[in-house]
């Protein structure tokens, strides 16, 4: 899926919080992707073309983030975004679905299976924010320039400027170069600076201890939760403590069935690495219909 595949394909969901933006590909059980920050659904596209022959998978666009239409005002900390996900699950008539989250999203997965576990079937996190241990050195600046606006202006940046956008997101890949192209950075952070509004919105994702408060807040139901749970992480990303986070979800995912590294894999490695994350998920998902 290109670019223009994207934006033609777009569908729009209306929940109680907005116009939730998505794309689907396929037929099947349903596998619902969460993206990182500041990306959109796009970042899954090679994954959900791979696994179109057996899921019908869906990349929705987060609150704040991509071409969701949401209101002037509209929470978007990690469990209002959980709240609009029980919402987009009940406006397209779906159940239940394989979880899979990357980086905030992986967040607000975490939340979502907390608080709807039965809406769950299986969870699947890579590189994410992890209970209390996310506001590292790397990402403590992010926060700031999020929460003071300085970091709006500099998305506004890179959506113009690709030296601007290769150089804040080197570290979030192995290739930014190759990721991050001037047709991908205008998809990607165009629509996060189009309005007043927006760049209002975006400034919320500052407010990193209101959303670890509440990560923090549903650590007991995680440890509680029954449906079947893998963790794939990227080692060498720099935004967040690979050892502290691993230790954490293994003592607190209630019925983690493997736990895997990806030598070399950065921040944003399911985008660059698509193929792998198919397969892996392909043989979760088989792995525990058996045991089903």
């Amino acid at each position: 899926m290109n670019a223009s595949e994207f934006h033609s394909s777009r569908s729009f969901a209306p929940t109680a919080r907005g116009r939730i933006a998505y794309v689907e590909r396929g037929s099947g059980p349903v596998a619902l992707f969460m993206h990182g920050f500041p990306l959109n659904g796009f970042q899954w596209r090679d994954v959900i073309e791979d696994l179109a022959p057996s899921r019908r998978c869906i990349a929705l666009d987060l609150m704040g983030l991509g071409y969701s239409e949401i209101p002037t005002g509209q929470d978007i900390s990690f469990e209002s975004q959980a709240e609009m996900i029980a919402s987009f699950l009940d406006a397209t008539s779906i159940d239940q679905v394989d979880l899979i989250g990357n980086d905030s999203g992986g967040g607000m997965a975490q939340v979502f299976a907390a608080t709807h576990p039965a809406r769950v079937r299986t969870l699947t996190l890579t590189n994410c924010e992890v209970n209390d241990l996310w506001l590292t050195p790397m990402l403590e600046p992010l926060f700031a320039a999020l929460a003071s606006g300085v970091a709006v202006q500099g998305l506004a940046m890179m959506a113009q400027d690709q030296a601007t956008a290769h150089a804040q997101l080197g570290s979030t890949y192995e290739d930014v170069k190759k990721a991050i192209t001037p047709e991908i950075a205008r998809l990607y952070f165009e629509p996060l600076v189009a309005s007043e509004a927006r760049r209002a919105q975006l400034q919320q994702f500052g407010d990193a201890k209101r959303n670890m408060a509440q990560l923090v807040s549903v650590a007991p139901k995680l440890r509680e939760s029954k449906f079947p749970a893998q963790v794939i992480w990227g080692e060498s990303d720099t935004a967040f403590n690979m050892t502290a986070s691993l230790d954490w979800l293994r003592g607190n995912l209630g019925n983690l069935h493997r736990l895997v590294t990806v030598p070399r894999a950065r921040l944003f490695w399911p985008e660059e690495h698509p193929r792998l994350l198919s397969v892996m998920l392909q043989e979760f998902w088989s792995a525990a219909d058996r045991r089903h």
